[in-house]
Order: structure tokens, then C-alpha cells, then sequence
């Protein structure tokens, strides 16, 4: 499995008259944000156009907060890692936010080759620009509610990058997002939502992030002791509800549902 943050750019002609594509260290090209996709002749150091472009993503609803991502190349990713859920197999990479001890651990499996914090232990806020193989993961940071007040960059909103699909994963997301968030975050086409009605931000507030967002598939997720209906019934006038047999499906970019889908694991 090979890891890297380079990436080569070859952008309009005009603009860096560039003759040969150029290696260099820095942020990998998004391919969700607007600008990227504006960009002709960016290539991913580690992708070819077929790895970009398409082949089979499988997404599994672990439990809690814990989808399980497994790229084409066979990378797996186990998001809001806690250790109880997307555990067998072990995991390549992990995601982590600290709201509670449900969405992360101190306890890392040293098989783990990569553990991505929503927050920075050292102050500030994380940031993260992973490759590894196929999937490119990056975040976006936001706020976590402490009581009364907010901690700064406590949470991160993870996007992760594979097979030309934008994935999303909101995390523990405690407040509206701003236009500099929807601008970082760019286009989503799957969206991994909290749905708790309050531990988190109340349905209506929750709704109005994911109609924003407007992604081609919605995966609800921490759903806790509140009645999906609390979600489902305020997004089922734009978006088409479809209950799963089980936990786990394939998806590519070709076979995204034409009309917005919030797509329901049967173990949520």
C-alpha cells in the first residue's frame, strides 16, 4: 500500500505555461471542489484515470457512527473509529471525532496504518491530506459543544475522495455550517448524516445541512433512541427513502440513484 501527499499539475496553458507536468509537495487537488474540476490536466500522483474515474466503491453500516469505506484498490476506512465497530477486518485508516468515546479511541490496533483525529491534540485545528492508493482523505473543521460553550475545532467533517465519488462524513456536528464550510466541503455525492434529533443539531437543522448539500445518496447514522421518522418524514418531499435489506452495498459514480436517495441500513 503505498502513501502520498505529492501531486502533479498541469493547469491551463495560459495561466502557468506549463511544458512538462510538475511534482511538487502541497495539498492534493481536490476533485469535489469547483476550482479542481475547473482545472484541466490535474492528475493524482498515485491514480490513474481508470482509478479516478470508476470502478466499485462497498460501503457497510458498522454501527453507531461507523461506516465502512472499501476503495476498488482495497483499502478499507472505518469512520468515527470507537474499536467496537468496523473492527474484522482491521481497518487501513480510521477517522476519529471526540464528542464521546463512541467516535474515537486511545487505544489504537497497531495494524492500523493511519489514525486521522477530527481535532488536533496540539492545539489549532487538524488537518489532514492523505492518499493512500486510491482514496484521497481530507477534513473540514468544525466546533463541538461543551455544555454551554463551543469548542473551537473540536470535529472535523472527513471527505473522502475514491473512484471519482465525493463522500462525505459529518461527524459530531454541533452547528450550522457557514458558506466557508459548504465552500470547503464542495460537491458531495454521499452524505453520512447524524440523526439523533438533538445530541448532535435537531432534525430540522439537520435537514437543512442535507437539502443544502443535496447529495445523490443520504446515509443516516447515530440515530441513538429517536424515531428515524423525525428525519426521514422532513426529507421525503425531495429525497426518495429507501430501506435496505442489510448493511452493505456497492456504488460507483455510473450508478448514483437519479433522484436524491436517503438510503437506510437495517441495522440502523
Amino acid at each position: 500500500m503505498r502513501t502520498t501527499s505529492l501531486f502533479t499539475v498541469c493547469a491551463m496553458a495560459a495561466l502557468l505555461s506549463c511544458g512538462a507536468a510538475a511534482a511538487q509537495e502541497g495539498p492534493v487537488p481536490s476533485q469535489c471542489l469547483a476550482m479542481a474540476q475547473s482545472m484541466p490536466g490535474i492528475t493524482y500522483a498515485n491514480f490513474t484515470p481508470a482509478q479516478v474515474e470508476s470502478g466499485v466503491v462497498t460501503i457497510t453500516y458498522a454501527g453507531h457512527s461507523t461506516y465502512v469505506i472499501e476503495t476498488p484498490a482495497g483499502v478499507r476506512v472505518a469512520t468515527d473509529y470507537s474499536g467496537v465497530y468496523g473492527t474484522n477486518p482491521v481497518p487501513d485508516i480510521v477517522t476519529m471525532n471526540k464528542a464521546h468515546t463512541t467516535h474515537y479511541t486511545d487505544f489504537i490496533n497497531p495494524e492500523i496504518d493511519h489514525v486521522l483525529r477530527g481535532w488536533n491534540p496540539e492545539g489549532g485545528a487538524a488537518s489532514h491530506a492523505l492518499v493512500v492508493d486510491d482514496i484521497y482523505i481530507r477534513n473540514v473543521p468544525t466546533d463541538i459543544r461543551r455544555g454551554a460553550w463551543m469548542e473551537e475545532n473540536g470535529n472535523s467533517i472527513f471527505i473522502f475522495e475514491v473512484a471519482g465519488l465525493c463522500i462525505g462524513h459529518l461527524g459530531h456536528l454541533h452547528h450550522a455550517l457557514t458558506d466557508a464550510h459548504y465552500a470547503a466541503i464542495g460537491r458531495l455525492d454521499i452524505v453520512m448524516v447524524p440523526v439523533d434529533g438533538g445530541l448532535t443539531l435537531s432534525a430540522d437543522a439537520m435537514t437543512g445541512i442535507v437539502k443544502r448539500l443535496f447529495s445523490s445518496l443520504v446515509l443516516p447514522m447515530h440515530r441513538n433512541f429517536t424515531p428515524l421518522s423525525e428525519f426521514t418524514s422532513r426529507m421525503s418531499a425531495e429525497f426518495a427513502l429507501e430501506y435496505m435489506d442489510g448493511n452493505s452495498f456497492t456504488v460507483s459514480l455510473r450508478d448514483l440513484p437519479r433522484r436524491p436517495t436517503v438510503r437506510i441500513p437495517s441495522r440502523l
